[in-house]
């Protein structure tokens, strides 16, 4: 996509992590350590981190981890590396579409933070949580946690996609911050707990729905979509089902312990989005599954 260049001004972010330098971008190599590439890739793009990243407490010194390095602000940070760059011109696409949105039905409007991870192992706003863990949003403080490093590691789960992959991800991610706004996640978690026997399809409804978001996003955006481009997004929302994951390690494709849907399921919301623009459209996921 050719994205506009962000105004910094018109965004909000920042780092969190330790006072290390900025990892990834472009040939770097992500710090998760020892998990595997499956781990990453079944819980990327928004397993719920309310659910998750307290399993991680014991992880790394949570005190060292609040000692965070010089404050920089959004240009410095956002031109740390090309792919950071490249989230924060997303970060604003994504903005002023949802605030056109949420003025054309008359609903008050909230962006999120973006947060660039520096270190392995790190604090946000729902607890201690890891690089291995994949990008996330945590609707305690309303935040995108992203290591920008990660993106290489996509390139390997998805094959080089091209840069509408990488956008895709920042999209999926902001799709839960108006899931959370509108109250929508709150109305999700409520019914999870009311019958936990449907809390796992609700959880994989929850993510087709983010999926459709992000397709809204660049459906409403075709005057930026170049060639090929929504080619690239449906390779990789196939490359990252469920069942596609499940068989690429070696594992029995098992429907009950799916949290983020099929390929045929996630390339389907992902159209849906694309071809419609229209939010609407993707509240139809949770009547038809």
């Amino acid at each position: 996509m050719r994205l506009n260049r962000f105004d910094p001004n018109n965004i909000r972010v920042g780092t969190t992590g330790g006072r290390g330098g900025f990892p990834g971008g472009g040939g770097g190599k992500v710090g998760c350590g020892t998990l595997v590439i499956a781990l990453v890739a079944a819980v990327v793009f928004g397993v719920d981190p309310m659910q998750t990243i307290g399993a991680l407490g014991g992880a790394g010194d949570p005190a060292a981890e609040q000692q965070a390095g010089p404050t920089r602000d959004e240009e410095e940070i956002c031109t740390s590396n090309p792919f950071a760059l490249e989230t924060c011109n997303a970060l604003a696409s994504l903005n002023q579409t949802w605030e056109q949105i949420f003025s054309e039905q008359g609903a008050r409007f909230e962006q999120p933070t973006l947060h660039f991870v520096t270190t392995s192992q790190f604090n946000s706003g729902c607890g201690p949580a890891s690089t291995g863990m994949g990008p996330f949003y945590c609707p305690a403080d309303q935040g995108i946690y992203i290591d920008t490093g990660f993106y290489d590691q996509l390139a390997q789960m998805a094959g080089d996609q091209g840069d509408f992959a990488r956008y895709y991800v920042v999209a999926h991610e902001y799709g839960h911050h108006v899931q959370t706004i509108t109250g929508l996640a709150a109305q999700i978690r409520s019914a999870q707990q009311q019958n936990p026997r449907s809390a796992n399809q609700l959880q994989v409804l929850m993510e087709l729905h983010a999926d459709c978001y992000a397709g809204v996003w660049a459906g409403r955006n075709r005057n930026l979509i170049e060639p090929r481009d929504m080619e690239e997004g449906l390779a990789a929302a196939a490359s990252i089902g469920d069942d596609t994951l499940q068989r690429n390690a070696g594992r029995r494709v098992s429907p009950e312990s799916f949290t983020h849907g099929t390929s045929a399921q996630r390339m389907a919301a992902l159209r849906r989005g694309l071809e419609t623009g229209d939010d609407r459209q993707c509240d139809r996921i949770f009547q038809t599954g």
